[in-house]
């Protein structure tokens, strides 16, 4: 598939500092999550349990709830808690809550309804940095959704790629939920 036939570019410096203490705790970890659905660590539940929204910006004030909610999904989805980043996706009604909401289908292996649910975010920002990322022109959310489906049966080079491309989604969408969130303007 073209989407993943060179190396990935740098797209930026990712840097779990930036989002406060809280989050550079939780987020400053292994982000090159599995394609499929993990193994959670039960020991992680109970620290995940006790996050709040107030909690987790309690260095910034919130401008936008939903985004904020966003953030909290991604972090679930870090973790590999599937079930519980759905349950706080499925009821974020935004592009982004159903950006989160497709990554989670498509990492448990619900590749149609991974699809039905990019096919409801349109077009969002940050499918050109991922463009980019990926050396392509534009962002083929379903392409992606395709090659990740073929790369859990065969894992290999493409299985790595499809990984770290994943692990740039994460990356650009929870600073994209973030800066929103706290955004004062």
């Amino acid at each position: 598939m073209a989407l993943l036939a060179g190396s990935m570019s740098a797209v930026g410096d990712f840097s779990p500092k930036h989002y406060g203490p809280v989050f550079t705790e939780l987020i400053d970890r292994d982000r090159c999550r599995p394609l499929d659905g993990g193994t959670p660590a039960a020991s992680d539940a109970s620290v995940l349990d006790e996050l709040t929204l107030e909690t987790m910006f309690a260095h910034a004030d919130i401008a936008d709830e939903a985004m904020a909610r966003c953030c909290l999904s991604g972090v679930w989805l870090l973790y590999d808690f599937l079930d519980e980043s759905h349950t706080i996706s499925q009821g974020i009604a935004t592009p982004s809550g159903s950006f989160w909401h497709g990554i989670m289908h498509r990492r448990e292996g619900d590749f149609s309804n991974a699809k039905h649910w990019f096919r409801k975010v349109g077009q969002h920002p940050v499918y050109e940095q991922l463009a980019a990322a990926a050396r392509e022109h534009s962002w083929d959310p379903f392409g992606f959704v395709d090659a990740c489906e073929e790369a859990v049966r065969q894992d290999g080079d493409e299985a790595e790629r499809c990984r770290e491309l994943q692990q740039t989604e994460w990356e650009l969408l929870f600073d994209y939920c973030y800066e929103k969130a706290v955004d004062t303007q």
